[in-house]
C-alpha cells in the first residue's frame, strides 16, 4: 500500500526545496509544481542552460552557485540530487533542522497511481539490463517507460503523464527504472513489483566510508518495502549479495539467476532456451544481463517468440561496449561507461583480440589486483587518460611493457593507434570517473568517438 504522505494533505501549501538542478531535480520540481507545492530549486554549481530554460518555462524560482540557507531550511521536505553527498554542509544543516530528505525516486513514487515498477540496480550492467527490459517489453506490445538513473527521470515521466487529459495517453502501464545506490539511500516507501540486483562490486566507496558493506546495504534497500506478492531477482553467484542476504530477510519471492547453465553458454528458463548467439550484446556478463531480462518477461507472461524477437533486435546503449569504427584493420570500442574495475574486467573478458587499453580518470578507491590475470592475457599496451595515473602505473608496469600517459582523448586515440596492429582492438574502458578531464562519461566517450572518426583510413 502506497502511503502517499506527500500527495494528500489538509495542510496549507507546503514548501518543497529541490537541491540540484539536473535531470532528476528539474523533474522533481515539475512534479511538485503540478501538485500544488511551493517549489524552490537550489544548485551549488552551475545549472546547465537547458535546465535553466525548463525552470523558467515553469516560472519556478531557482538559484545557482549558492545555497540560500534561510529559504532551504524553511522547507517541509527536501528532494536531494543523488550527486550530493551526506557530508555536504547544507545536508548536515537540513538534518539538524529535522527536515525530511528524500530522493527523486521516492518523491516520484508518492504520485504514482497507475502502473507497475520494475527496478534494476547493481554495480555493473544496470543501463544495459534496464534498456534491454524496456526494449523487450515494448517489442512485446507492452506500454513501458524507461528511465530513472538513465534518460528521463522517474519524476519527469510521472509529471509528463499527469499533464495529459487521459491517463493512458501519458501514464504507462510499466515503469522500467535504473536505480543507483545514491537514489536508494533516501527512500522510505519506494517499492518495485519486480526488483533486480545484478551484482555488488566495490564502487563509489568514497561515498560509503570506503566500506563495501555500507555500499551493499544501500543496494539491497531496493527490496526494503517489497511484500510476498513481489519478486526479487538476484545473482546467486555474487558473494557480497549472498553474504548480505544471509543477514537480511527479504519478503519478496526470490528468483536466483546465474547458475551453471551460463557456463555452457546455454540458458533455460521454463520452456525457453537461448544462447549468446541469440543476442546482439556479447560476453558472459551480457548473457547474465539477458537472463535477468528474460526472467522478467516470463513473470509478465510474454511468449517465447516475442522474447526471442526482443533479444535479437536490441541495440545497446552508447558508451557501453559501443563499436565505433573499424579503421585500417583496427577495431575501436567505446566503453566509457565502465567506471569501475569490475566493469572493465567484464569488458576485457569479452574481447577476443589483442587489446590496446585506454584507461584512467578520477580514481574511486580502485584496487586492480583482481584484473591482473585478464590484463596479462588480453592487453598488449596501456594508454593512460587520467590526470593522475599513479595507481595504474604501479599496478601494471611490471606486466605490461608499453604504458604511455596522454592528456586528451585525441592524443589517447593517436597513441593507441600507434601501438595497434591490424586485428587488434583499441578499447576505451576507463575504470574511473571522468571528471578530471571531462564533463561526464558521455563527454569522454563522445570525444573518443570523434577522435576515432577523424582517423584516416588508408583502405578508403
Amino acid at each position: 500500500m502506497r502511503k502517499q504522505s506527500y500527495r494528500h494533505s489538509n495542510q496549507p501549501t507546503r514548501k518543497l526545496v529541490v537541491l540540484g538542478a539536473g535531470e532528476s531535480g528539474v523533474g522533481a520540481a515539475q512534479l511538485g509544481l503540478q501538485n500544488g507545492w511551493d517549489v524552490f530549486v537550489s544548485d551549488y554549481g552551475v545549472i546547465k542552460d537547458e535546465f535553466q530554460d525548463d525552470l523558467r518555462r515553469m516560472n519556478l524560482p531557482f538559484e545557482q552557485k549558492q545555497h540560500t540557507e534561510d529559504r532551504i531550511l524553511a522547507a517541509d521536505v527536501v528532494v536531494k540530487s543523488p550527486g550530493i553527498p551526506e557530508k555536504a554542509p547544507i545536508i548536515k544543516k537540513i538534518r539538524a533542522a529535522d527536515i525530511p530528505i528524500i530522493s527523486e525516486i521516492e518523491w516520484g513514487y508518492q504520485f504514482v497511481d497507475h502502473g507497475q515498477i520494475i527496478a534494476i540496480t547493481g554495480s555493473n550492467g544496470k543501463t544495459t539490463t534496464t534498456s534491454l527490459i524496456g526494449h523487450m517489453m515494448n517489442t512485446a506490445g507492452l506500454d513501458a517507460a524507461v528511465g530513472g538513473n538513465i534518460g528521463t527521470s522517474f519524476a519527469k515521466i510521472i509529471a509528463n503523464g499527469m499533464s495529459t487529459a487521459k491517463r493512458k495517453a501519458g501514464a504507462p502501464d510499466y515503469y522500467v527504472l535504473e536505480i543507483s545506490s545514491f537514489q536508494l539511500d533516501e527512500i522510505t516507501d519506494f517499492k518495485p513489483e519486480i526488483a533486480i540486483l545484478l551484482n555488488i562490486t566495490p564502487d563509489h566507496l568514497d561515498r560509503y566510508e570506503y566500506n563495501v558493506e555500507y555500499y551493499a546495504k544501500a543496494k539491497l534497500k531496493i527490496t526494503e518495502n517489497q511484500t510476498a506478492a513481489d519478486h526479487f531477482i538476484y545473482n546467486n553467484q555474487d558473494e557480497i549479495t549472498q553474504r548480505l542476504l544471509n543477514k537480511k530477510t527479504v519478503k519478496a519471492s526470490r528468483i536466483e539467476v546465474f547458475g551453471d547453465s551460463l557456463e555452457s553458454n546455454m540458458v533455460t528458463i521454463g520452456d525457453f532456451s537461448f544462447t549468446e548467439n541469440d543476442l546482439t550484446i556479447k560476453g558472459p556478463h551480457n548473457l547474465f544481463n539477458a537472463t535477468c531480462a528474460v526472467q522478467v518477461m516470463k513473470l509478465l507472461g510474454i511468449n517465447n517468440e516475442l522474447i526471442l524477437k526482443g533479444l535479437a533486435t536490441f541495440q545497446n546503449v552508447p558508451h557501453r561496449l559501443e563499436n565505433v569504427r573499424k579503421c585500417n584493420g583496427i577495431e575501436y570500442i567505446n566503453d566509457s561507461k565502465a567506471t569501475n574495475v569490475d566493469a572493465v574486467y567484464n569488458a576485457l573478458k569479452a574481447m577476443t583480440k589483442p587489446v590496446i587499453w585506454v584507461v584512467g580518470g578520477t580514481d574511486k578507491g580502485n584496487e586492480y589486483e583482481s584484473m591482473f590475470e585478464v590484463v596479462e592475457e588480453k592487453v598488449k599496451a596501456i594508454v593512460c587518460l587520467g590526470v593522475d595515473n599513479t595507481k595504474i602505473l604501479e599496478a601494471f608496469s611490471t606486466m605490461i611493457k608499453i604504458i604511455e600517459e596522454t592528456s586528451s582523448a585525441q592524443e589517447a586515440v593517436l597513441v593507441a593507434t600507434k601501438y595497434a596492429d591490424p586485428g587488434d582492438v583499441v578499447l576505451l574502458s576507463p575504470a574511473c570517473a571522468s571528471f578530471d578531464r571531462f564533463k561526464n562519461y558521455e563527454d569522454r566517450g563522445d570525444q573518443f568517438k570523434e577522435a576515432v572518426m577523424n582517423l584516416k583510413n588508408i583502405e578508403e
